[in-house]
């Protein structure tokens, strides 16, 4: 069997008991304007946040509403492994690409903190259009959570206070001795916290207050690293420990 299409329909909406919904808006527009989809055929939903199902449209009366019935539906628990990037924030042009390989990757969240060496103000909530991106990966990749998108105005300290929520906290640093080398089996072990600085890295003393708090400094190799680098070579490493049961 092919594998179907799939849309996004907010935890608000999926249905109750009785197993009906309506898709409207830009996913509906795009099955019933673009694929000119029909009555009968069979479409796969996704919350984000772990349901995900088959379900039937019964009516596509307009390009613009989709009514559908549940056929099945399959809830996947919350991972409880995995990692949560702090992303320094700067202007980089890839943010929305990391955003989207994030997802593909398995990432439980991306927060973007707000670093003595960032560059332009950030946002004092997630975009819309992250999210966004977000939800085109997914389905994509037919995942079943989004990740947490989150932004943290107050620099380190606003680091350490969701430290707290996480089994492990870790920096990226180029000042970590290259003895510290980042280990994929360590991010494997729980949820994770993982650190980067902005382009223009970290301060010292950002680094050494992360450290006074508990904050392991590891490395990524000798050779400096772009900011969408090292973030995505950070996920792809946990990915495939994460594969290991």
């Amino acid at each position: 069997m092919a594998r179907l299409n799939s849309y996004h329909l907010p935890p608000d909406k999926w249905p109750g008991a009785d197993g009906l919904a309506s898709l409207d808006g830009a996913e509906a527009r795009h099955l019933l304007g673009v694929l000119r989809a029909r009555a009968g055929e069979t479409v796969r939903l996704f919350d984000g946040a772990g349901r995900h199902g088959l379900f039937e449209i019964t009516a596509a009366a307009s390009k613009t509403r989709a009514e559908l019935r549940r056929i099945s539906e399959t809830l996947e628990p919350q991972p409880t492994r995995g990692v949560t990037l702090a992303l320094g924030w700067n202007k980089a042009s890839r943010r929305d690409w990391l955003l989207e390989k994030g997802v593909e990757l398995g990432v439980l969240g991306i927060a973007f903190w707000q670093a003595a060496r960032s560059q332009g103000d950030m946002p004092r909530e997630p975009k819309e259009a992250w999210a966004d991106k977000c939800v085109q990966a997914a389905k994509q990749c037919q995942s079943s959570w989004l990740p947490e998108l989150s932004v943290l105005p107050g620099g380190v300290e606003a680091l350490l206070r969701v430290a707290a929520q996480h089994d492990g906290c870790y920096v990226l640093y180029e000042g970590a001795a290259p003895s510290e080398l980042l280990d994929p089996a360590v991010l494997a072990q729980g949820r994770s916290l993982v650190v980067l600085g902005p382009e223009g890295g970290l301060e010292e003393r950002e680094a050494s207050r992360l450290g006074e708090a508990g904050f392991k400094a590891l490395s990524l190799g000798p050779r400096p690293l772009r900011w969408e680098t090292a973030a995505l070579s950070c996920l792809a490493l946990a990915h495939h420990a994460l594969l290991k049961p």
